[in-house]
Parts: structure tokens; sequence; C-alpha cells
């Protein structure tokens, strides 16, 4: 390339780089401008709108657009059936990592991605196959696995997630109040909950063995606890918490359980690592084997956003139907031995 070409392009990009600067202000680029660290309210009010849009931005995440968060969720997970206790059935164990972007109408946009691994119950090893008590035999396990997972934050309740389409509930629009509350030892409490119920994208008549009929009920339960310093604090991006997760479910579809009576319950502790170094060494090299994306959050925005159920019927193929067979049912009601006479 001759000097005089090379000269002339550098002078059309320093022209385009000031114009820029120009457009921003204050001399500084659009591209830093755009991942700049935007401003947030930190005095807490539970009943404005914007406070809870900006404190749930950096519980859930970072506010600022150039950090990520890495959250860690792990707990038992329980199988429900009539007329018998209740099953510790194994262990979930998975992270998350997420960024946020912000929009031009003050609003957020939530990006994660989010893996999770099933452990047995007794030795706390990773499970590539699961013995099910309810039908005595030997199934496949199917991680989590939810790339994106993404959402609006705004001053305004968000939409429940649409699943690719199968949920079509639009509520009105609500201002984004949480259920916020003062706790012991300086510390504030908060809990969300939501209760979806909408079409199965495992349809029963196709997915025999792995769909727990047409319609999922699914509900998700969160609580948080938090420093009432961090919320307060102007120099935190991101606030540390840590919480309880509940979600009730049907029966996961590679359980092969098909339309048994019953559920599962989920019921872990969450929070957030320093470093991809805190995550667990052996769930870490799981994720990284799977495909190294999961050690890092999207930096772009993309779907769509969907549940493990739906990326089941995305990514799996049905299981064979054995000749005669049929779901498993709970043991038959027990029956009260006779009172004493009084």
């Amino acid at each position: 390339m001759s000097g005089p070409e090379l000269t002339r392009r550098q002078s059309l990009g320093l022209a385009a780089m000031a114009a820029a600067a120009g457009a921003v202000g204050g001399g500084v680029s659009a591209a830093m401008a755009s991942s700049a660290t935007p401003s947030f309210q930190t005095k807490i009010d539970f009943k404005d709108p914007k406070w809870n849009r900006d404190s749930y931005v950096r519980l859930d995440a970072d506010i600022d657009p150039t950090k990520e968060k890495i959250g860690w969720f792990r707990g038992n997970v329980y199988g429900v059936r009539d007329n018998e206790p209740v099953r510790t059935l194994f262990i979930l164990d998975g992270f998350s990592f997420v960024r946020t972007k912000r929009l031009e109408d003050g609003s957020y946009r939530r990006m994660l991605r989010e893996i999770g691994f099933y452990r047995d119950a007794k030795t706390g090893e990773i499970m590539k196959t699961w013995h099910n008590p309810y039908t005595n035999e030997d199934v496949r396990v199917v991680p989590i696995a939810n790339d994106p997972y993404n959402y609006t934050i705004g001053e305004f309740k968000p939409q429940p997630p649409s699943y690719g389409g199968l949920n079509k509930d639009k509520p009105p629009p609500e201002p984004f109040l949480l259920d916020w509350r003062y706790g012991p030892d300086d510390t504030v409490i908060l809990t969300t909950d939501i209760h979806l119920f909408y079409p199965n994208a495992l349809q029963p008549d196709k997915w025999v063995r792995e769909s727990g009929g047409a319609f999922n009920r699914v509900s998700e339960l969160f609580t948080y606890v938090i420093k009432r310093k961090d919320l307060e604090n102007p120099k935190l991006t991101h606030v540390k918490a840590v919480g309880s997760w509940s979600r009730i479910t049907p029966w996961l579809p590679w359980m092969l359980m098909g339309q048994a009576p019953g559920h599962i319950s989920y019921f872990c502790s969450f929070g957030a690592y320093d470093s991809v170094n805190d995550i667990p060494a052996d769930i870490r090299e799981a994720a990284r084997a799977m495909d190294p994306k999961w050690l890092a959050s999207p930096t772009e925005d993309y779907g769509p956003s969907l549940s493990s159920i739906e990326n089941y019927a995305r990514f799996q193929t049905p299981a064979p139907v054995p000749a005669g067979w049929t779901p498993p049912q709970p043991p038959p009601p027990r029956t009260l031995p006779p009172m004493p006479p009084k």
C-alpha cells in the first residue's frame, strides 16, 4: 500500500473518531460511552420503581456492562407422590454467567447462560446415569444447559417468559415493585415468585415417556438476604446476596416417568462466586468439556430464551416405549388403625 493512500485512510479514520467523540461529548468515544457504568440509585426506597430496577440489576447481575457476575446454585431435588414420604432423588450443582446492557429507555437487558449438573445423593459424584426407583430402570441424565436465558429489567414488571411462544399470558403493565423488607442484623430481605401454567413443549402423543401432560405447571420462589450497607454503597455495581431457590415442576423428562402422578421439588441455596476458579473443579471442567462458552457470559443479546424443558424438546429425541408400558403409580392409600376408645 502506498504512502499517500495510507495517509488518506488514516485521515478518514481520525475524522470519524472526532465526529464520534463530538457526538457523545467530553472527548469520550462512542464505544467507551456505551460501556460506561450507568448511574444508579442507592437510597433505599421500596416504593420507587427506579430504585427497585437498579437494586435488582445489582443483585441479579452487575450494573457495570464491562463486568460479569458468576452465580452458583446447589441443593437437593425431591420426588413427591401421594401416600408415601418425599424422597431425596439427587443433588443439583450449577452456575451461571451474566452481564447487563443498558437500553435507551433506561431499562437493562440481562444476558445469561447457565448450566447445572446432577450429583448422586450419596456419593456426590456427577451422574451420567441414574437408577430411577419409581420405574426400577437406569436412565441417562441430561444436565441443565440454558443458553441464553435473557430478559429486560425496567420500571415495569417484565412479562412472564414466553418459552418460545408456548406461554401466551400477557398481564397488563405493573410498576416494578418487589417484596422487600428489613431483616435482622442490618439486612434487607427480598422475596420473589412466579407461577406459570402453559402448554408443554413435550406433548404426550410424541413424548410418551418424557411428558408430564399437555400443560406444564411450574412455580419458582426466591429469597435473598442482603447487607443493607451494600445496597447503599455507590461503589458497588454488584451487590452480593445469599438465599434460597425453590422450584416445583413436573417430573424431569429424562426420568422417563410419563404422566405418572406426582412432581419434582427443588430446594437450593444460591450466591455468587468471586472467580471462575471458585467453581467446583469437577463441574467447571465438565462444563468446559461440553463447550468453553459455559465459562463466560454472553456479550450480545440473542435468543430465544428457553427453559430446560423447551431445550430438551429441541435437542433430545423421544425414548422408545416398551410394549405394555404404563406410568408408575404411587402406592395405595394407607388405612389408619382403629382409634382406641376414649
